[in-house]
């Protein structure tokens, strides 16, 4: 069988498996006696083991069959589920994941099979009283699942009665099949499967028990029953059933309607047909003699498709055009000077809009897809500092775009990893200073407007502003008499700059100065901001501010010389007129005073060496933009106004100019450049 047009299948639900084994691991080892999470682990690593035993990918197989061995014993009460049981299925879970990226990177396994893992497992296993060949592979215990009753003693309901009765006096026979399939099956709702298709070539299914969708989800042993209407005889269906792989017997058995008084499973969704339904609804038979309802009702629709974000890009790219086409028809609006153009023209603009919110839906996707990596890495680092910390998540629903979701994993792990490292005290300290000796860390986030704000918070000792100020000094940023003239705030950026670090000495974890600035720079690329609060002994928080999405946002449109650029509103805090005598001048640089604060002027037409630049007015013309908490002053020629923008990358051979974000279309088909605030100031 050729399994390649699986992979990409494979891949995504096997991630999706290891985080839940990493998720109830968690939980497993706050709660050991927790048998919901056991259940949970045992799912996905069952589920894991028979994808990867189909793809032929044995290495990985044979690790999760013996960790299937571990969590059986763990089931049973065998073995505990202490905290070095729980370090050892961690990790088995490295290993699996190891595997996949091996998969993802190059289609195989790798060279490594991990036998000195395999080798524990089966000293584990030993030590707890059973060798690890005594559990049968794929064996699953259906926790809280009576067995399948035998055939003789399960009846109908009335209205399997009733439609075994009408096929009767149309010459159908209805049987009760139970199928038992072999104890080593890896796939068993595969086979389960295959049955039913192999079944309903010769008839129509009208039962089973258990019910279909808990046969889908393997809930059930290593038998089922199904009952069928069909004209073919035992024989027949004996033969087609025994060929079928893996099936270990099958007994049938004509059925005899007999009522029950409280109904049956019910085989499409789980639940009891009581028998007082009104069942005229369902004696319709189509030429074959068996219910339209059930022949209606056996198609099962799935409700969600996995859709690859390249054409979601190329969707959003259509949809971005679309705007741009509206943008130029909105410019001719004024020539035509039709009331009847202008109508359509605002027709056109509802429906692109709702075709741009339904593509954006489309394309967002919720922070927890990031989040859920986060509670093990704090785990593992915390035991490896030897500190006792709590990962708290809220806002975990907040959708963000996907492109955006796929660049704030690494911000977010410097962040954590500051915060466990610098930012929580050992339980010592902690205990001396009047504290509780779990640290705690939030990781929140929530929408504001149109942006998505993260923020992660720690109860530790807060950034000491005064070691940061001496380091900025030591390091030649700043002399003496200029960190005396500065503000706390000001002190606490240079931890954003590059190779700039407090610690005393150089860890795995910390001390190069690759932290912060990395977030920064990441962030900003994003169109986000930064920004730090902390109080000394109490804390620190960092507060991320991200856009919705990075294709289409609010822009103000500005005009310097004879050229016209954009500003992302967000960027944008007031536009302002002033005179030329109310510049002033600091340290040979212009500056104005707004709201009582000192702002630097910047002129945009000498920074990008514009053209054309005109005489100076009587009034200036001033954008103030913000980064961070500083506020700067754009000097323009004219605004524009504001405006919906597409954008557009500039690029390779230009992605490193840093003063634009890229460039998008204006209705009269010119380009505008999109200036980066944050690189510009």
């Amino acid at each position: 069988m050729d399994t390649g047009q699986y992979l990409d299948v494979f891949i995504e639900e096997t991630k999706e498996n290891i985080q839940i084994m990493n998720q109830s691991l968690l939980q497993l080892e706050k709660s050991p006696n927790d048998i919901d999470m056991l259940n949970e682990i045992f799912r996905a690593a069952h589920t894991v083991k028979g994808m990867a035993g189909t793809m032929g990918f044995n290495k990985m197989s044979a690790l999760t069959h013996q960790m299937e061995n571990l969590l059986q014993e763990l089931r049973n009460g065998s073995v505990s589920a202490d905290s070095n049981m729980v370090d050892l299925l961690f990790k088995c879970l490295d290993a699996v994941e190891n595997y996949l990226n091996n998969i993802i990177d190059s289609g195989n396994e790798g060279n490594i099979d991990y036998k000195e893992l395999i080798d524990e497992l089966g000293m584990v296993l030993n030590g707890g009283g059973k060798s690890a060949a005594s559990v049968a592979p794929g064996a699953e215990p259906v926790s809280g699942r009576a067995a399948v009753q035998p055939v003789d003693d399960v009846a109908v309901d009335q209205y399997e009665q009733n439609v075994i009765n009408k096929a009767k006096e149309l010459g159908i026979k209805a049987y009760r099949i139970t199928v038992v399939l072999n104890k080593g099956c890896l796939l068993k709702s595969a086979r389960a499967f295959v049955v039913f298709k192999t079944l309903e070539r010769y008839g129509d299914i009208i039962g089973s028990e258990p019910g279909v969708q808990d046969i889908e989800d393997e809930k059930f042993n290593f038998e089922f029953t199904v009952d069928v209407l069909t004209k073919e005889p035992e024989d027949l269906l004996l033969k087609e059933l025994y060929s079928v792989s893996e099936v270990e017997n099958v007994i049938i058995k004509e059925l005899d309607a007999r009522p029950l008084s409280s109904g049956r499973i019910n085989q499409h969704d789980g639940s009891k047909v009581p028998v007082t339904e009104d069942i005229n609804q369902h004696d319709k038979q189509d030429d074959n003699g068996t219910s339209q309802h059930l022949a209606a009702s056996r198609t099962k629709t799935g409700k969600t498709v996995r859709v690859d974000i390249d054409r979601l890009d190329i969707l959003m790219n259509l949809v971005s055009e679309l705007i741009i086409s509206k943008t130029k028809l909105d410019g001719l609006a004024s020539e035509v000077k039709s009331q009847r153009f202008n109508e359509e023209i605002d027709a056109l603009e509802r429906v692109i809009t709702s075709l741009h919110d339904a593509v954006m839906k489309v394309r967002m996707v919720p922070v927890e897809s990031v989040f859920r990596r986060f509670p093990r890495m704090v785990r593992d680092i915390s035991r490896e500092l030897g500190k006792e910390i709590d990962l708290l998540m809220s806002g975990e629903e907040t959708e963000l775009d996907r492109t955006v979701i796929d660049e704030i994993g690494e911000p977010l792990i410097h962040l954590l990893r500051n915060s466990v490292d610098h930012g929580i005290e050992p339980a010592d300290v902690r205990k001396a200073m009047g504290k509780p000796e779990v640290g705690k860390i939030f990781l929140r986030a929530y929408q504001s407007g149109n942006n998505v704000i993260i923020e992660v918070e720690d109860d530790g000792q807060g950034i000491n502003v005064e070691k940061v100020r001496q380091k900025a000094i030591e390091q030649g940023y700043i002399s003496d008499e200029t960190a005396n003239t500065l503000s706390d705030r000001e002190i606490i950026d240079f931890l954003f700059r590059p190779s700039f670090s407090t610690a005393e000495k150089i860890s795995d974890i910390s001390g190069r100065g690759v932290g912060l600035d990395v977030v920064k720079t990441k962030i900003e690329s994003l169109n986000g901001r930064v920004e730090v609060e902390t109080q000394q002994g109490k804390g620190t928080k960092f507060i991320i501010s991200l856009p919705l999405t990075l294709a289409i946002y609010q822009a103000l449109l500005i005009k310097t010389g004879e050229e016209n650029y954009a500003i992302a509103l967000s960027s944008v805090d007031q536009i302002v007129h002033v005179k030329p005598e109310e510049i002033k001048f600091v340290q040979d640089k212009e500056v104005i005073i707004y709201r009582g604060m000192v702002v630097p002027l910047i002129r945009l037409a000498d920074v990008l060496e514009v053209p054309g630049r005109r005489e100076e007015a009587r009034k200036i013309k001033v954008v103030v933009v913000k980064k961070g908490e500083k506020l700067y002053g754009l000097v323009v020629d004219d605004v524009i106004g504001h405006r919906e923008i597409v954008i557009k990358s500039l690029g390779k051979l230009l992605a490193e100019i840093r003063l634009f974000a890229g460039a998008t279309i204006l209705g009269d088909g010119s380009v505008a450049l999109i200036l980066d605030v944050n690189s510009l100031v």
